[in-house]
């Protein structure tokens, strides 16, 4: 009958049924009931303790009848606040192991996922990729340099440059001595050695200085 009923499925459903959570749920349920069974007889029992109260001098009897009702109910309350109490115990032992072994499964299967991850890992991989990454960065570092510095347009001659601002320098400083009225001994027009004698020369030295001065100082401003 077993095998017949495992074929139609019956033992996964017993699984089921067996399963801790399943299990706490009927507990509960059954809680609940003898809860309110509790709640009933600690009614009937004071229900009959106000009736054995109110015979008590006028009807022994019925006094009588109700205060057996009440040690019946008693006892019964008795013994269902001991199945209440069974049940609670049950059930926070249920929890407990349950929660025990959720945490337990929980811990194996990251034991087992970490040994999945250092499977494939170790120290000699590590340190491979490392210098792998090294030899990557310091490549990269070398092709943004060789960028950095790659000449774009002609290359120039610096010492054409050089010569190009002198030039400048010396059309500047000329054009300055023009405007202040002097002019550079080496721009004066060639005259014959007969011509200079007994005459002083246009310009002399101190005036050229001092020509020179004034220049350097308007230059300055």
């Amino acid at each position: 009958m077993s095998g017949i009923w495992g074929w139609f499925g019956g033992g996964a459903a017993q699984k089921r049924k067996d399963n801790p959570k399943n299990v706490i749920i009927t507990l509960r349920t059954q809680l609940e009931m003898l809860e309110k069974r509790q709640k009933h007889l600690e009614n009937q029992i004071e229900q009959q303790n106000q009736i054995a109260k109110k015979n008590v001098t006028t009807n022994k009897q019925a006094a009588m009848a109700a205060l057996r009702r009440k040690k019946a109910y008693e006892h019964t309350l008795e013994q269902t606040l001991n199945h209440v109490g069974t049940i609670e115990q049950q059930i926070g032992a249920i929890e407990s192991a349950n929660i025990n072994l959720e945490t337990f499964a929980a811990m194996q299967r990251a034991g087992d996922v970490m040994k999945q991850i250092h499977g494939k890992l170790t120290p000699t991989k590590v340190d491979e990729v490392m210098d792998q990454i090294q030899e990557y960065n310091r490549l990269n570092e070398d092709i943004a340099d060789s960028i950095s510095n790659a000449a774009i347009g002609p290359q120039v001659d610096e010492a054409d440059l050089e010569d190009e601002m002198e030039a400048l320098q010396q059309q500047e400083l000329e054009d300055k001595m023009l405007e202040t009225g002097a002019v550079p001994v080496d721009r004066l027009p060639a005259v014959a050695n007969g011509d200079l004698k007994g005459k002083a020369p246009a310009v002399t030295e101190d005036d050229e200085e001092a020509e020179l001065r004034k220049l350097q100082e308007a230059m300055a401003i």
